[in-house]
């Protein structure tokens, strides 16, 4: 029988006990921040557009029509009067408390870092560094947000965000590191994740323990490995860590 109650108080023992948590998250961790995520009804993917998200956010997309990317960019991947909310803040509140190792996260609104983490490993880039094509020089969020056509460095050159398009690949070192963490984690909690999305779903695979632990509100294709499912929103879990 799934026992919401009870399955928080185990989480709460297995945190008390552990010096080495380790937090796999998702959009569903910055959807209580007001950023949207892609896959639920009212995500980024069931809203209509020229093209679909999927086809923008892509690699050819960017070079092809770049203008059009921008456009989108601007009007739905950058929130700058987001606010980190209680899953960012007590993820925070257990990394200075020695017991939180690492935060790996699919989300590139920077929230965890706002939020006062430090050991972060963004899988998929952040809107707030962008470089320079050409010289390589680096950008700060405002190179995109005030401009109103494509991005250009000094030299020329296009400014592009470095978030993980579609068609692109992660970066090695962040991968490495995460895997690390994961393959060393006493606890791991996989929260506001589908988990459908690959290669950073398979990051998972690397867990050996026995305290994996599910947040999420609606089922994940890990459920049944799960050694603790808590299927409710983030921060009606974390509001009571």
């Amino acid at each position: 029988m799934y026992d919401i109650e009870e399955n928080l108080k185990t989480l709460k023992n297995w945190i008390g006990e552990s010096s080495n948590i380790v937090f796999f998250g998702g959009a569903g961790v910055s959807t209580e921040s007001g950023i949207p995520d892609f896959r639920s009804t009212d995500g980024l993917y069931n809203q209509t557009y020229d093209y679909p998200p999927e086809t923008i956010l892509s690699h050819s997309f960017f070079r092809q029509k770049p203008d059009e990317f921008y456009k989108f960019y601007r009007d739905k991947m950058i929130y700058t009067d987001a606010e980190p909310n209680i899953t960012h803040l007590k993820l925070a509140e257990l990394e200075q408390k020695g017991k939180l190792k690492a935060v790996i996260t699919q989300n590139i609104d920077g929230l965890h870092q706002k939020a006062g983490s430090k050991t972060v490993y963004e899988l998929h880039g952040s809107v707030l560094r962008n470089y320079c094509m050409k010289c390589h020089k680096f950008y700060g969020i405002d190179a995109i947000t005030s401009s109103t056509d494509i991005p250009l460095c000094s030299c020329g050159g296009t400014i592009k965000p470095d978030v993980v398009l579609y068609e692109e690949g992660l970066d090695n070192n962040i991968i490495n590191a995460s895997v690390d963490a994961i393959s060393n984690a006493d606890i791991l909690i996989a929260g506001g994740t589908s988990l459908a999305v690959y290669p950073a779903a398979g990051l998972l695979q690397y867990y050996s323990g026995n305290r994996l632990v599910l947040v999420n509100k609606s089922a994940t294709p890990l459920d049944s490995q799960a050694d603790l499912l808590l299927q409710c929103p983030l921060g009606e879990v974390f509001s009571q860590i």
